[in-house]
Parts: structure tokens; sequence; C-alpha cells
């Protein structure tokens, strides 16, 4: 059975994942707040055209969600119960939770994407509320 972990030593070894994270909810932030301010947008898309576009986004988010979820079970399950190869164990698994919350979090981030994408195709801000509000 291992030992009790500090909360102070749980903190440190939490830093990179939650910057992390913080990252990407600020790279949301910033592709709301570019939209808001500037008036970038290619010569809008008939409507059908974005239509069929948003409707396939909406489909690879309803996708994407449960599929990250069931890949970062399955990272975190290994992390886990993989051996330790080499090296300081605790080094190892920081690493492999590292590599779990990257994968997750870039896989959330598309789907804050695709909404900056719609909203330059010639979307309104309620497509672009919708898929940056992924993280909520």
């Amino acid at each position: 059975m291992l030992g009790r972990v500090e909360p102070e030593k749980l903190k440190s070894d939490l830093t990179i994942p939650w910057a992390i994270v913080g990252i990407m909810l600020a790279m949301l932030v910033a592709y709301v707040i570019v939209c808001i301010i500037s008036v970038i947008r290619y010569k809008p898309l008939p409507e059908a055209q974005r239509v069929l576009i948003r409707t396939i986004l909406y489909v690879i988010t309803i996708v994407t969600f449960p599929m990250t979820n069931l890949i970062r079970h399955i990272q975190v399950r290994l992390n886990q119960t993989m051996p330790y190869s080499h090296g300081t164990p605790g080094i190892e698994a920081k690493n492999r939770y590292l590599v779990t919350v990257i994968v997750s979090m870039s896989l959330i981030e598309a789907v804050g994407f695709f909404g900056f994408v719609m909203f330059i195709l010639g979307d309104n801000f309620n497509t672009l509320y919708i898929f940056s509000d992924c993280l909520h």
C-alpha cells in the first residue's frame, strides 16, 4: 500500500496539468474575443452550405465528447496499471498523466475551434458560443 500523499506535494505535481487546462481555456476565450472585436469574416457561405457544415461539426462534437471520456478513462487506467520501465516511478506517473491531460484537452479544444471556423464562415455569435462552451 502506498503511503499518504501530502497535499502540498500533490498540488505541486498537478501544477503543469492545470496550467495546460488554463492555457486551453485562455485559447477558447481568445477565439471569442477575436471574433467579438474584429470582424474577420470571409464572404459568407450560402445558408444551406453553412447548415450542412454546422451539422457535420455538431455530429463530430457529439462523437468527440464520449470518445474523449473513453480515451481519458483508458489512459488513466493504463497509467495505474503499467509497470515502471526505468527511472523514478513518481516522475513517470506524472509524465503519463500529463500526456493524458494533453490528449483530452486537445480533443476538446478542437470542438471550440469549430465555433471559430463557423463564425469566420459567416455564422452568428450563437454558434460561436455553443461550440466555445465545451469546457463548461
